[in-house]
This record gives C-alpha cells, structure tokens and sequence, in this order.
C-alpha cells in the first residue's frame, strides 16, 4: 500500500486486516515527517509517545476489540487545540511551556476513533493571521513553493497535509483560517457550521466565530474525519445536539438538478486571471454534469472584512484578558516584584508576551468595546451580521450551494504582505463572510496556476448541509487538475 496516497479507509482497512500494522504506519509518517520538516517548519513538536500509542492500537486488533473508524491514521493537531501531555502553545511566547491535562474533545474524539496523534502543527500566533508568519515558532514555507507563505492561520496544518507528513490534520476556522490554508496548498479543507464540533479545550480567540475541521488530502477523508469530530458535547454548550449524519457513506457525485449559486459579490475584476479561470472552469464542470447555476446576491459581503475584525478583535479582546501572568503562562521578570504596581506588572507581561499582530488586535478590540464606542462598533457590527445572515437566507431560496473564490490570488510571497495589515486582512474578503453566518465552508483544490500554484474553490452551504456541500465538492475533486500532482517538497 502506498501511504503517501492512502485514504484514511485504506489505512483503517489495513490496519484492521494486519496487512500492515498500525506501529508500521506511525513509523513511516514520523521518518517522513522528521526529514521534511526542516524544509517548510509545519510541526512544532512530536509525540514521543506515538509509536506506543500505535502499539496499543495492534494489541487491541489481536484481541478482536473495536478500533473505530481511523484505526492507526496518523494525525497532526494544529496548536490551538489542548493535547493532553504535549505542548500547546497557540504558537505565542504567552504559552511557550504549556502542557495541557487534557484534551479537547475534538481531539479525544479522533484517538477514541483508533487515531494517532503524531505531533503539533505551527500556526499564526492565537490564530490571529493570514500567512503563518506570526508564530513563536517561526514562518511555515509552502510546499508548492517555499519562497510563498502557505496561508493562515492553519498554515502548519496545511502545508503538513500537502507535504505527507501526516496522514490527517486538524485546523481552526475563525475568519478562513481552514479554507485559505487549504486553497494555497492545494488540499481539502472543511469549516462545519458553527456548533458542529465542540470548541471545548480549543484556545479561544474569537468565540463567536471560531470552528475547528479537517484540512486532509480528499473530499471523502474530510466527510470521515468531521464525521468523529462532531457531535454535541455537554461542556460546549454552543454545540448543536443535531445528529451527525454518515456523510463519508453517502457521498455522491451526481450534481444533476441542484442549483449551484455563483456569489455576483466574488465575481469582481479583483480577481487574479488564474483564479477568475478556475472558477469559470468549475462552473461549466458543473453545468455539464447537469446542475443549473444561478446568480445570487449577498450585498452585506461588501462590509464583511470591517464587520469581522471589529467582532473578531472585540471578543479577542475579552479572551485574551486572561493571559496576564498571574495564575499560568508568561511572566516578565521583575528584580523587585513586590514593588512593582499592578498596571505595570501586567503591562510588561501582557507587551512581552504578545506578537505585534495579538496586540494590534487586541488593542482594535478594547477601543470597540470602550465606553462611548461599544455601540458605535461593536453594537452595529452585530446588527450587520444579523442582516448578513438574513441575505444568505434568502439567496439559499434560489440554490442547494454557493460557488466563489476563496482569494482573490494564489499564495503570495513571503514577507510580501506582512508590513501592510489592510492588505493581509483583505485577503480574508470571500471566506469571513461564512463565519459571520456561521455557514458550513470548504475549499476543494481544482487547479494549478501559471506558476505552478494550487487554486481551490469555495463551497458554501446552508447550515447544516454539510453532505450537499461534500458531494458538489468530490464532483470537482474528481475533475481537478491537482489530483494526483505533488508539490516541489515530494
């Protein structure tokens, strides 16, 4: 079996069969893992206890006991996720030597699925970014292209996926954070909707807004995975108690008859040539194979950026108050510190411990939620999103799913966008929407650029209609131009 191509069926199936043991395939991914690594800086750490774990798994298979679903796939966790005994840092100095008791249930989800947790994956510092050039741990380099950032803020994630070093990973989607990742290293990448997974044990940056999912190699791996990741979880209680429905089972194709909506708000001349021709492309796949595109309308997409990052800093604002250095993480040191006053002993702590992107925000959000601004801001920037909600509503009365971009370009360069903040947050102009709604998304790769880079496409569902989201999705896997081609790191 070639695991650098297996779905995470074929592993389970393996595994379960003794074809090939659960030990045999944590060892390849971790050999793999180790001598890749060091050319795009994805994993921040690993678990030295995986080849223990795996083990565990094989002792269970020989005495007939259930494995579940993902028996022996091995996994990388983003570092917003609490992984019991493995460092979670959020990629900030404010957590450099964090090791959580427990694990969020996300993740306690994948392992009681038979799933190996290999190691943690880099990301943009609290998940505040677009590029992954925010971390305590360094910049993460696209495996496409190491000179071009792999995007943000599930960067680790997604350059992980694309490069092999993991079977599976996990990710968070706060404004894009899954999808544009995704679209730049040319894998799937799923944002449920909002309540879907549980968010408990996931470090909070914006709770509104924030949902994990899978970033994997297929359209069936990511109905799989979000398959055992969602669910209600009595320690979440935004969490939906909806039933998870078998999505990887009832995959379908056949787009015959669904009405798939082309967003008239992404279609503007701000779209790079390749990107404008990938999006015509999918579409005439699909009206070939028998859907009917129709134009839809969300006018409120225009105030989606402002709307987001007033409502994504706000709550920052809020969660990150904890981080102050009294009870756990970064503590500025003092030569007296019996005689330091309060304001300054935080002030120091809080200005050390946090990247120039965490305090931009933060301080964005305090000013919203401010005395004499909290209405003019972050007041109104709720009743948009209310109206936004109400828009989608009525555009899903004309269609079963909303085709877009995901940007407006392939991956960028390094350093390119990292001076400018309004250029880096514009990027997000097509994927914050969906949180804002609370919409399940995806990003599906499609093709290949003029460069050579990967060029996904967006899918938009009404809430949760993740399996009609799925199946337009492996349509357009299964007419990509990316299936089956690696990128340079291979």
């Amino acid at each position: 079996m070639d695991l650098l191509k297996a779905s995470f069926s074929d592993i389970a199936e393996a595994v379960t069969s003794k074809a090939i043991s659960a030990k045999e395939v944590s060892s390849f991914f971790l050999k793999r893992a180790q001598s890749l690594n060091p050319r795009i800086n994805a994993i921040t750490s690993f678990n030295d206890h995986a080849l223990a774990e795996a083990e565990k798994i094989d002792e269970k298979i020989a005495k007939k006991e259930s494995v579940g679903p993902l028996a022996g796939v091995p996994f990388g966790i983003k570092e917003m996720f609490c992984t019991k005994g493995l460092k979670t840092t959020a990629a900030s100095k404010m957590l450099a030597n964090f090791v959580p008791p427990y694990d969020a249930t996300a993740v306690e989800r994948l392992k009681n699925a038979g799933a190996i947790v290999l190691g943690k994956l880099n990301q943009d510092e609290f998940a505040m970014g677009s590029s992954n050039e925010n971390s305590l741990h360094g910049v993460v380099r696209n495996p496409w292209d190491v000179t071009c950032v792999p995007g943000g803020s599930s960067g680790g994630s997604a350059a992980a996926q694309a490069s092999r070093l993991m079977a599976g990973t996990l990710g968070t989607d706060t404004g894009g954070s899954i999808r544009q990742p995704a679209h730049f290293c040319g894998v799937v990448g799923v944002k449920p909707t909002y309540g879907r997974v549980s968010r408990f044990g996931i470090i909070a940056y914006a709770s509104s807004l924030d949902q994990a999912g899978p970033i994997v190699s297929s359209v069936k791996d990511a109905a799989l995975s979000l398959e055992v990741i969602s669910g209600f979880d009595k320690n979440d209680g935004t969490t939906s108690q909806k039933a998870v429905p078998a999505w990887s089972k009832q995959l379908n194709e056949n787009v015959k008859g669904l009405k798939v909506g082309l967003l008239k708000q992404c279609m503007s001349g701000a779209l790079n040539a390749d990107v404008q021709k990938a999006v015509d492309n999918s579409l005439d796949i699909l009206k070939k194979s028998g859907a009917e595109i129709v134009e839809v309308s969300v006018p409120l997409i225009e105030y989606a950026v402002p709307v987001y990052y007033l409502i994504a800093a706000s709550e920052a604002s809020s969660n990150l108050a904890r981080y102050d250095g009294v009870k756990y993480g970064y503590r500025a040191e003092f030569k007296n510190l019996s005689a330091i006053p309060l304001e300054d002993f935080y002030g120091e702590t809080r200005g050390q411990g946090f990247g120039a992107e965490v305090k931009r925000r933060i301080m964005l959000g305090t000013y919203c939620l401010s005395s004499g601004y909290y209405d003019a801001y972050y007041t109104k920037a709720g009743q948009v999103r209310r109206l936004m909600v109400q828009q989608y509503q009525e555009a899903f009365k004309s269609c079963d799913v909303i085709l877009s971009p995901v940007t407006t370009s392939t991956a960028f360069k390094i350093g390119e966008r990292i001076s400018d903040p309004l250029a880096m947050y514009l990027n997000d102009i097509f994927t914050t929407s969906t949180n804002l709604a609370g919409l399940p998304g995806m990003s599906v790769p499609f093709s290949l650029s003029a460069e050579g880079l990967p060029i996904g496409i967006q899918l938009t569902a009404n809430h949760f209609d993740e399996q009609r989201m799925l199946n337009v999705g492996l349509a357009l896997e299964n007419a990509s131009s990316v299936r089956g081609k690696n990128p340079n790191v291979f």
